[in-house]
């Protein structure tokens, strides 16, 4: 899979090259990371990438130029864009799975006050958000959306069947689990899980993701039981 940064910061993505299991990824060729920067396409003797907003509105936006001719230029007939934007759908587990179908993704990642309209509107095929919140610049989710999405990329993995035991894969968080020592501090490692038998294993990993979801995340946990018992009535 290819994955394409657009960015005014290229160099806050290069660390990834050497980052753990994405770094490894990369080393691999299981995934080809590109980073282009903006500002190279722009027209302007100086670079310059933004300028005022019509309607009066504080701040600086990013013109439509630099960034429509940095998107073309990597663009190709399969390639999906992704706008990292407070303004987009929330990124879930579920479309982390989606995203590691394509060929092809071209995140970008905005800066100032956003990007004009005209871009997002007309040539980006999903606007997406890490939170309700807002940040500085489009890097830190553009990364979060990588790593989140890399982990479903075959190869990228060592260990793949790990993936069904996270949380939200199976619309809930993933159960307690425990290693050496048996005590800590007077806390034991639940019995169930040194019996050997699996189906009592079983058992208590999905009773500890029921009751951890209800406790951490109780919207999911409602979500999770109304669902069940609306399949149970079908």
């Amino acid at each position: 899979m290819k994955i394409t940064i657009l960015t005014l910061f290229p160099e806050s993505f290069e660390f990834l090259k050497e980052y753990g299991v994405l770094g490894k990824a990369i080393k691999k060729e299981k995934i080809e990371l590109e980073i282009v920067n903006i500002r190279d396409y722009s027209k302007d003797k100086h670079k310059k990438v933004d300028d005022t907003v019509y309607g009066g509105n504080a701040g600086m936006l990013m013109t439509c130029q630099p960034v429509y001719d940095a998107m073309m230029d990597v663009k190709q007939a399969k390639s999906k864009v992704i706008y990292m934007s407070a303004q987009g759908s929330l990124l879930t587990q579920k479309k982390a799975i989606d995203f590691a179908k394509f060929e092809h993704l071209i995140i970008l990642c905005g800066h100032y006050e956003g990007i004009d309209a005209r871009i997002i509107n007309h040539y980006v095929d999903y606007e997406i958000s890490i939170g309700d919140y807002v940040l500085t610049g489009g890097e830190i989710p553009a990364m979060v959306l990588l790593d989140s999405v890399s982990r479903f990329i075959p190869g990228v993995l060592g260990n793949p069947e790990s993936l069904v035991t996270d949380s939200h894969y199976n619309n809930l968080l993933q159960y307690d689990e425990y290693t050496k020592p048996r005590v800590f501090n007077g806390y034991m490692v639940p019995n169930e899980l040194l019996s050997g038998d699996p189906k009592k294993i079983n058992l208590w990993n999905k009773n500890s993701s029921l009751r951890k979801t209800k406790k951490v995340r109780p919207d999911i946990y409602d979500k999770y039981i109304n669902e069940e018992a609306t399949n149970g009535l079908n």
